[in-house]
């Protein structure tokens, strides 16, 4: 397609739509439809009357979806007038680069381009240790940390597209990587939370937050302070004795603030600290949770309070925890989730529920600002590039009060050049037999059934009572096809196709290998020992290569190591049980003591209930019941 822009262009405009021509698949020349640009207060709008083009656009951010809205619709007719009014002042995400898996910035470079191109105007990045700190070699070592050169150039392409990126830190809790080391014993509460009240805490934390904002155009800053449920409870209690930690919370964050304030910067928490504390339970969402009004009047005002929540469905539930974080005095940040974090595949069914009712509440509610987050729990085995379908649906909330699945379909396409059934459907590798309808339990079996030890069975009891082979033979088949149209996306599809014949393969082996021992079917053992066993291993072998490759492609080479162990446990293991097995049908040894054990329900973490497919996201509890360290 060829196009002919003029009139209200920026230098930084025309930048970036040099760059998007390869991604949108047009061309710049005067011999193309002419465009007359218009920069205006209003919504933004594209259209074309059969000769002529125009956009009209408030904000850089808007043009560049405009201009994608511009090419998706000349493609389908020469006449047509889109109009559309952004729902949110800023919308975006929030990558996760703190749990090995740390973006390379030509992969932060692709995502701001496709950003771009769906309007979403906000980049955070969520580095716990994953910056340099130049007086703390130690400090996200051997971690992938960014330098700061890395991520200024992260921040100018940004800015080429309207868009602000946001640093995200801890200043609290999730510092279990930073405070490993011995320069941290002094500002240590336990593993992975702050000391507060210690003089040397609030200077290591501004070196923090002076080395993490230098790189960056944006004075906000997101400063963490979640789930730092054993606060005051290690060293602190030690030296101090018992206070109450609503005090011990407002009482750091006003000294973290009084940092922020002399780096002029404008600086957002999490809320679920609060609300922890204010709960008998001590959880977060509990509807009877009471926080006193000393304790609110308290709170900083200069400080904004992000509201979390990837786990409702209604959005009276929403609504209801939004307007009890207007109690706080200022307007709350949203911030949702895409199920990137349990395991390799996402979860696109609680995360379309999810959203949906999370941004339909704060389109009511009045909300101005959202995002979403797009965590790696637990090594991020996942790719964060799995998560687009997600921010499609955050970009179409964002520019209508209602979604529709046809709009969503062809802007997916636009955007990303990525096709919506073959990205949604890789869900039912978790949405299986046993699970529920969308999989709001968060099922994970493709993570845990790919790691467990075929020996030992953790998960056989629930294996056993639905028909997972024809499931994951099923969809081996149909994700055969997607990969063969995946284009650009072919490292993602290449993962989960190999992943789905590993998982057909494996899904019930440790049932199979269990019934023929208690059938004293030895030929049939022998069997699984000489040929199944080495097919699967065969077969996990080019998974792994497929997952190292794509996490290549997207991530620096730090944190791939600990993958590499899974998988190098996971197939001396598997050789393991077929020597075992061997020996047992030859006679050299009299017993296989693992399958003297009964098989149990898993009965742990949640969603087991019954004999149903539950939830289980950390590798040690998958692989075995005996310790670890």
């Amino acid at each position: 397609m060829q196009i002919h822009l003029t009139g209200d262009l920026s230098e930084n405009l025309i930048q970036g739509i040099h760059i998007l021509q390869e991604d949108l698949n047009f061309q710049l020349t005067e011999k193309g439809i002419h465009v007359q640009v218009n920069k205006r207060v209003g919504v933004l709008e594209a259209g074309c009357d059969g000769e002529q083009g125009f956009i009209h656009y408030e904000n850089p951010i808007h043009f560049y979806r405009a201009l994608g809205l511009f090419i998706e619709n000349s493609i389908n007719c020469k006449r047509f007038h889109v109009t559309e009014k952004p729902q949110f002042i800023n919308s975006g995400a929030m990558f996760d680069v703190s749990r090995n898996g740390v973006l390379k910035v030509d992969s932060i470079k692709k995502f701001i381009r496709i950003m771009a191109v769906m309007g979403l105007n906000t980049f955070m990045l969520y580095t716990e240790d994953t910056f340099t700190l130049s007086n703390q070699p130690y400090f996200g070592y051997m971690r992938g940390k960014y330098t700061v050169a890395e991520l200024k150039e992260c921040d100018d392409y940004a800015d080429m597209f309207g868009i602000e990126v946001i640093p995200c830190i801890q200043t609290l809790g999730h510092l279990t990587q930073a405070l490993k080391w011995d320069y941290a014993k002094q500002i240590k509460d336990t593993d992975d939370i702050l000391l507060v009240g210690e003089p040397a805490t609030y200077v290591f934390i501004e070196e923090m937050i002076a080395s993490i904002t230098e790189p960056f155009r944006s004075k906000r800053i997101h400063i963490g302070m979640d789930e730092a449920h054993q606060l005051g409870l290690g060293k602190y209690l030690d030296h101090h004795g018992y206070k109450k930690r609503f005090d011990l919370m407002n009482e750091h964050l006003r000294q973290v603030l009084a940092i922020t304030s002399k780096y002029d910067l404008h600086p957002m928490i999490w809320s679920d600290m609060y609300f922890r504390l204010g709960s008998k339970s001590g959880q977060y969402y509990d509807p009877n949770v009471f926080i006193p009004q000393d304790v609110i009047d308290d709170m900083p005002s200069d400080v904004q309070f992000v509201y979390w929540d990837y786990y409702h469905e209604e959005e009276s539930f929403y609504q209801d925890y939004i307007r009890r974080h207007k109690s706080f005095g200022s307007d709350p940040v949203f911030a949702g989730g895409i199920w990137t974090w349990t395991g390799i595949v996402p979860n696109y069914g609680k995360t379309f529920r999810t959203t949906n009712a999370g941004l339909m509440a704060c389109k009511q509610e009045g909300i101005k600002e959202a995002f979403v987050t797009m965590w790696g729990d637990n090594g991020s085995e996942g790719n964060p590039f799995s998560g687009l379908l997600g921010l499609q649906l955050y970009a179409e909330h964002t520019y209508a009060a209602e979604v529709t699945e046809e709009k969503l379909k062809s802007r997916f396409q636009i955007c990303t050049g990525g096709d919506y059934e073959s990205f949604m459907n890789v869900k039912y590798l978790d949405e299986t037999p046993g699970t529920t309808l969308d999989n709001l339990n968060e099922a994970n079996p493709s993570r845990y059934l790919l790691w467990q030890d075929v020996l030992l069975g953790l998960f056989d009891s629930h294996v056993e009572q639905h028909d997972l082979v024809n499931h994951y033979a099923h969809w081996e088949k149909e994700i055969q096809g997607y990969s063969q149209k995946s284009g650009k996306w072919s490292f993602l599809f290449d993962v989960y196709e190999k992943l789905s014949k590993v998982l057909r393969m494996k899904c019930d082996l440790g049932v199979r290998i269990k019934s023929s021992f208690d059938r004293q079917d030895k030929d049939q053992l022998r069997f699984i020992a000489d040929q199944e066993i080495e097919e699967l291993i065969n077969s996990i072998s080019e998974l792994r290569d497929a997952h190292r490759e794509q996490w290549f492609i997207t991530n620096k080479a730090f944190g791939w190591e600990v993958i590499d162990i899974r998988y190098g446990g996971l197939l001396a293991r598997m050789d393991t049980a077929a020597k075992r097995i061997k020996n047992y049908v030859d006679g050299r040894i009299d017993e296989l003591e693992e399958m003297q054990e009964s098989r149990l329900a898993f009965e742990a973490f949640y969603g087991w209930e019954d004999g149903a497919l539950g939830h289980c996201n950390l590798h040690h509890r998958m692989v075995s019941p005996s310790a670890f360290s």
